[in-house]
């Protein structure tokens, strides 16, 4: 007997009757012979109505009572998911966070897993019972409650997982797989059979919505194997793990391995970026790094950079780099602060941009690759604001409207558009 983790998304649990649907999955599942643990989402919309409703009362709330607010909306999904498998005669006990042993930092609406004592949860699998747990949650030293932020359910199941040595962490949402593109945005994009770590870890980074970065991390450093699934067909999915070998040869496509060919495996986008100019930077050694210093402790990412030497016989230059919009803010204000150290002009801020990113193997090794894409871009007439490239990606910073089309031209230069459209079956992916 195998026991099998499952995440089922926020669109999986949207209403009473996708929970009986989910229930029903699950059921199966245990009639096949697994033990089953489960991972829930809030249902639907309901994160973002709680936030809704907490702006009513106050424009700055208190990051711990916010909290405690949106844990609710989990708490809600996993007792009447245990309802509902009751009501099929399945025994199930559900969890908080805290019930389950999820001990976190202190960073309220980011905290960061530090331990799992999953003793409770093996007790209920042992019992015969389906173990549910509220995802996106834990508890620190102190007993305060905490969120985990974004892609906070999906990295609790991967914990869990790796907590009780599952076989199998199954994620799902309202898409048939990970694709080579958001099958929304590109709905001649196909279903990717298997991919590595790295190259989910690529795609997850850059703007693909479907698995979260931080729960490819996970599941790479414990070695949890991921079956990502629609909760609303009985496709096969995506599987990643360390090897080809640890997935059902049915669920490969032969043409997915090849041997010294450039392997691009998908396109990923993101809206929420936004370009940052450092204007007038004297042309010292040292400067660049100075800059990212300032900015180090108020930026979650940096990506694409870029350095224009716009009036060179006066030593200086723009310095550029591609961040989350929310962080865009909180660099201003950080680089501004040290503006008379790092003897700049002043900072732009551009935030109508997005990005665009293909992840696959030797790509800069390839220099048709690039040259491919830029073409593609240039063909469709989108203007590229700036330019990266490693041996696994080549990201593009564009106009923020011109991103999606982006997305589809560079789908389409590279031959990964299927003969068949994608199907979708709810809105929200998660």
């Amino acid at each position: 007997m195998s026991l099998v983790v499952q995440k089922y998304g926020g669109s999986s649990v949207a209403d009473a009757e996708s929970i009986r649907r989910v229930a029903r999955r699950i059921a199966a599942t245990r009639a096949a012979g697994h033990d089953v643990a489960v991972v829930v989402s809030a249902m639907g919309d309901t994160t973002d109505e709680l936030l809704d409703l907490s702006r009513e009362i106050t424009d700055s709330p208190s990051q711990r009572e916010l909290d405690q607010l949106l844990t609710s909306g989990e708490q809600i999904s996993i007792a009447l998911l245990a309802m509902a498998l009751h009501e099929m005669d399945v025994a199930a006990t559900s969890f908080t966070g805290r019930q389950a042993g999820l001990r976190t930092t202190d960073a309220f609406g980011s905290a960061r897993i530090t331990e799992i004592d999953a003793s409770r949860l093996r007790t209920s699998l042992d019992a015969g019972q389906v173990a549910i747990v509220a995802g996106f949650q834990g508890w620190t030293a102190d007993e305060h409650t905490t969120t985990l932020g974004r892609g906070g359910s999906d990295t609790t199941a991967v914990a869990v997982a790796a907590a009780l040595e599952a076989d199998v962490c199954e994620i799902y949402s309202d898409v048939d797989g990970m694709f080579t593109a958001d099958p929304r945005i590109v709905p001649t994009a196909h279903r990717i059979g298997w991919m590595g770590y790295a190259d989910a870890t690529e795609l997850a980074a850059h703007g693909a919505k479907i698995l979260h970065l931080r729960a490819v991390e996970f599941a790479q450093r414990h070695d949890v194997p991921l079956h990502v699934r629609s909760s609303f067909t009985d496709q096969p999915g995506t599987w990643v793990s360390a090897s080809r070998d640890q997935v059902p040869a049915d669920h490969l496509d032969p043409q997915e391995d090849p041997v010294e060919e450039p392997l691009i495996q998908g396109v990923a986008h993101t809206h929420d970026q936004a370009m940052l100019t450092v204007v007038n930077v004297p042309d010292k050694p040292g400067r660049a790094a100075s800059i990212l210093a300032a900015i180090s402790e108020v930026v979650s990412v940096i990506d694409v950079l870029g350095q224009t030497h716009t009036a060179r016989e006066n030593g200086l230059c723009d310095f550029s780099f591609s961040l989350p919009a929310d962080d865009a803010q909180r660099a201003r204000e950080a680089l501004e602060a040290q503006q008379d150290a790092l003897e700049f002009a002043h900072v732009a801020v551009d935030e109508n941009v997005g990005k665009v990113s293909v992840s696959g193997h030797g790509v800069r090794s390839h220099a048709e690759v690039p040259a491919m894409l830029l073409k593609a871009l240039a063909d469709a007439g989108i203007t590229v604001n700036m330019f990266t490239t490693s041996e696994a990606r080549i990201s593009v910073v564009v106009a923020d409207d011109q991103v999606e089309d982006a997305a589809r031209a560079i789908h389409t230069a590279f031959g990964l558009d299927s003969d068949q459209t994608a199907v979708v079956h709810a809105g929200t992916g998660r």
